[in-house]
């Protein structure tokens, strides 16, 4: 599939999400046996570690078919972007979505300055865009420039995506997920 057709079916399993029309395809015993030999995922996504975000509902895909990769605020730390590293080394993996969501707990945690315990802080480090708030700014929007500050690093911080994107073998696409309709927002266009 090249790059447009997998954000296209990425769109339409979404859009079948939204509609509550989803086809449950490729989540049988026969797919489960199809992959105990190898997976060849189109996808990897980065998200939020939400239990109301979960990409494989989210974008109506079936076993096999997403690498995902779910940490709290979508931050690209070194265990994210080694994930994303051996998706595309490893399992030929031709798109990155970064995926924030609306009211995302996170988030709104880095913006207040929230310091429960060492782990806590130095996640929410990882959300660099929380410390310099814009005047005005929702969370919903601080999300979304996460998103998109984080969609960046990965380039900025890794030489395997970075070389990938540069040859035209991968593309990062940026997201927002709606929490009561279901819609994926795509920040970036292809």
């Amino acid at each position: 599939m090249t790059i447009n057709e997998i954000i296209d079916r990425l769109k339409a399993g979404n859009e079948r999400f939204v509609a509550d029309k989803l086809d449950g395809q490729l989540q049988d015993s026969k797919r489960r046996e199809a992959l105990t030999g190898g997976q060849a995922p189109y996808a990897a996504l980065l998200s939020c570690a939400d239990s109301r975000v979960v990409p494989e509902f989210a974008f109506d895909t079936g076993l096999g078919e997403l690498f995902t990769i779910r940490v709290a605020g979508n931050v690209a730390n070194s265990s994210s972007i080694a994930s994303l590293e051996y998706a595309i080394a490893h399992l030929k993996t031709r798109v990155i979505v970064v995926m924030g969501h609306e009211s995302c707990g996170a988030v709104t945690a880095a913006v207040q300055g929230a310091s429960d315990s060492q782990h806590i802080v130095h996640l929410l480090d990882h959300i660099g865009v929380a410390k310099e708030p814009l005047q005005g700014e929702s969370i919903n929007d601080v999300v979304k420039r996460n998103a998109l500050a984080v969609g960046a690093e990965l380039t900025a911080q890794s030489e395997i995506i970075r070389e990938a994107v540069d040859s035209g073998q991968v593309e990062i696409f940026e997201a927002f997920y709606h929490l009561g309709s279901g819609e994926v927002e795509f920040l970036t266009a292809s």
